[in-house]
């Protein structure tokens, strides 16, 4: 039996600080690190940026492939999907399957291009207002409530009536209003940062005002960027499909999706199928923007971490 007060010499044992501290140390980890891993621990957001990734690889693989996109086969028209033709065919005998990837060219090409012009307009926009604030900030922010009281849809509609319809038309109108939301979380972002430690430090030390802005205060805000980015994709998808549905998008014979499902309309009761395979494909193009912007959204949240 062990006597009190008394220390046994086998209870200890000298200890190796230096691998205990390796041991015990985590390893550094940036930012950009863990946003990537949070990102690949996503199933559902890997699922959709796999797809997203297929779906621009067959854009603009397969039209190269099956290039007979315009000729006309009447012999064939409006056949079910069969071996010969996957997707089937339309009225005029063309090919469903190869017509659709030649729409995802001209759907994803809008869509890129509105949401990069709306990043660079929005991202500056509301970024200077933010930072400014006072009168400027009040003037572009009343402006910008002005023009968002008007539906997006209509101002689109309206410039491509006096524009007419065609892709560059189509992404200047897209342009000209989609810039809003994006000005307006940009603005937020930057009013909240602005006040922080680290741009007074820089005040002090000197540093000018479009040096803070694009040095300190932007690259801050990427992360919400990037989300508002990646949801406006589908968006812009849907508001190309609907201009195109209207006959305000892309002119015959080139096609989008939009002009695809607008055509096959005549055709429901005959030929539903003319329908379906379009309208899934921005279905599912639009999911799967929308899943991926939501695990970029967990990915890029700090307090995630």
């Amino acid at each position: 039996m062990r006597s009190h007060g008394k220390i046994e010499p086998e209870l200890f044992r000298r200890a190796d600080m230096a691998e205990a501290a390796d041991r015990e140390t985590r390893p550094n980890v940036t930012y950009w690190q863990d946003v990537r891993r949070r990102l690949f621990e996503n199933k559902t957001a890997l699922a959709a940026l796999f797809a997203i990734v297929l779906i621009v690889l067959c854009a603009v693989v397969i039209p190269m492939v099956k290039p007979d996109y315009y000729s006309n086969h009447f012999e064939v028209s409006n056949q079910w999907p069969n071996a010969s033709y996957w997707f089937g065919t339309d009225n005029l005998g063309r090919d469903i399957f190869t017509r659709i990837w030649f729409g995802a060219r001209y759907s994803l090409i809008i869509a890129f291009a509105a949401s990069f012009i709306n990043l660079v307009i929005g991202t500056l926009y509301g970024g200077i207002s933010g930072y400014a604030g006072g009168i400027l900030d009040s003037v572009m922010m009343r402006l910008v409530d002005i023009i968002y009281s008007i539906p997006m849809t209509l101002y689109v509609i309206l410039f491509m009536v006096f524009l007419g319809p065609g892709l560059h038309s189509i992404i200047f109108a897209l342009s000209v209003s989609y810039w809003l939301p994006m000005a307006r979380i940009v603005r937020g972002e930057i009013l909240q940062l602005k006040q922080q430690e680290f741009i007074m430090a820089s005040r002090a030390l000197g540093a000018s005002d479009s040096r803070i802005l694009f040095r300190h205060l932007m690259p801050n805000c990427l992360g919400q960027i990037i989300v508002t980015m990646t949801l406006s994709i589908p968006w812009a998808i849907f508001t190309e499909a609907f201009l195109s549905f209207i006959g305000l998008g892309i002119p015959v014979p080139r096609a989008s999706w939009g002009t695809l499902a607008s055509e096959s309309i005549s055709y429901m009761r005959i030929a539903p199928y003319q329908l379906i395979f379009p309208a899934s494909a921005i279905c599912l193009t639009m999911l799967a923007f929308n899943v991926l912007g939501d695990g970029l959204r967990d990915a890029l949240d700090p307090k995630m971490r």
